[in-house]
């Protein structure tokens, strides 16, 4: 799945949102990149449940 962060603008961000979907799902593959402010997530949790996570840690996917 994947998502567009608009608030994602750097390393620190990419990192917090790493960290925000591995506490979903610790197996979870995460590829944040920050310049096009792109995440694609490969996971067993739901995209509901993974913007949920993303927009509590301060990262609202569009």
């Amino acid at each position: 799945m994947e998502f567009h962060v608009e608030n994602m603008t750097c390393g620190g961000c990419a990192r917090g949102v790493t960290r925000a979907i591995q506490a979903l799902d610790a197996n979870a593959k995460v590829i944040a990149d920050p310049p096009s402010r792109k995440v694609t997530v490969e996971t067993t949790a739901t995209q509901e449940q993974v913007a949920e996570a993303l927009t509590e840690a301060g990262f609202p996917p569009r």
